[in-house]
């Protein structure tokens, strides 16, 4: 069997492909898997480290309000199918399996001028335009949250990596403040704000670093590939990193996390059963905000908006919740028993069903 994966851009899109890939070679060793993006995404660099092809088409993105660039779309659109279809006749795929985004148009209209079956995976519980189009001649539509509106919606959850899917974070708890250089024993906070940073996140946290530190707060902050973090010293661990390729470690070392509501950021910390404080990213359709509500509602997070989140709300709110260990508690288990572990097995035999 060989398969088509289109997605990228941001983690948002890449993770779940990548689980995806993993899943379809578990299912069957002998599947072709090659991963269709943009040359300005983190696919180009996530998709070779992860030992599987990447094939490139332009980006097309779809201007948010009407303006000269919209008219280009058209062109650039029947520009990126004539690639799209190029690549196709090379690698002849059996099933296309798109996740939204910038190139994932292409590749669905693509798929139905080739008569190619079609399989889609919507990340958030607020489809966006390229799945809500692909999903009106899609074999199979797959989602992530159940309430998602598109139609013969199928929810299975999000496809997740097996080292965040199948970890056990109070096993790792040691080795992983070992490995970060934290105290074994302090409350420990995680700050990220996914693969493009998060620049209210890192000075509202770090902002915090002596209120923190007086309550014997640690802290593992990860600014992003740009992002910076000054926090004032205290004598307790305030660790900052740019990246971290290791993130089942962060998330065993963490009693907490502070971060945004993206599809992948909330079901990884949802699914290993670590409280969150989400706060949405104030951009896009609001998707962000309606994920995270999927988990605030049930107890396991909680949801602050982004203008809102200030240096005095971290001093007011997060040291208390970071040494409750009782409500830290309650509020594991209500988020992880409302995510599955296995999206990426379901949907790897939903594109296998599809191929046949």
């Amino acid at each position: 069997m060989r398969v088509l994966l289109a997605g990228g851009g941001t983690a948002g899109h890449t993770s779940p492909l990548l689980a995806t890939a993993d899943a379809l070679r578990r299912l069957d060793p002998s599947t072709e898997v090659t991963c269709l993006g943009t040359p300005r995404g983190l696919e180009n660099r996530v998709v070779p480290e992860a030992g599987y092809p990447l094939e490139l088409i332009p980006p097309v993105p779809m201007p948010r309000r009407p303006n000269a660039d919209l008219l280009k779309v058209p062109a650039r659109l029947r520009g990126a199918v004539k690639e799209t279809l190029a690549i196709f006749d090379r690698i002849r795929p059996d099933v296309v399996v798109g996740y939204g985004g910038y190139v994932s148009m292409p590749a669905y209209l693509a798929a139905r001028r080739r008569k190619l079956p079609l399989v889609i995976h919507e990340q958030n519980t607020l489809p966006g335009l390229a799945n809500k189009v692909g999903a009106r001649v899609a074999s199979r539509v797959a989602v992530s949250f159940p309430d998602t509106p598109l139609p013969r919606a199928e929810y299975i959850g999000l496809p997740i990596r097996r080292m965040i899917s199948t970890l056990d974070r109070t096993a790792l708890r040691t080795e992983a403040r070992e490995f970060f250089g934290l105290d074994p024993d302090r409350p420990t906070l995680l700050v990220t704000g996914g693969s493009q940073g998060a620049r209210r996140l890192n000075q509202s946290v770090s902002g915090a670093a002596r209120v923190l530190g007086a309550a014997g707060v640690q802290v593992l902050h990860v600014v992003g590939p740009k992002g910076e973090a000054t926090p004032e010293e205290t004598g307790v661990p305030y660790k900052v990193l740019h990246f971290v390729d290791r993130m089942d470690l962060a998330y065993a070392a963490a009693d907490l996390v502070v971060c945004r509501s993206g599809a992948s950021s909330l079901t990884e910390a949802a699914a290993t059963g670590l409280p969150a404080v989400f706060v949405p990213l104030p951009i896009g359709n609001g998707e962000q905000t309606l994920n995270a509500r999927t988990v605030v509602d049930v107890g396991g997070a909680l949801l602050v908006a982004d203008e809102a989140l200030s240096t005095e709300w971290v001093e007011q709110t997060v040291p208390g919740l970071a040494n409750d260990t009782e409500r830290l508690s309650a509020m594991s288990v209500a988020a992880s028993s409302l995510i599955p572990r296995d999206a990426d097995e379901k949907l790897a035999r939903i594109i296998s069903a599809a191929a046949r």
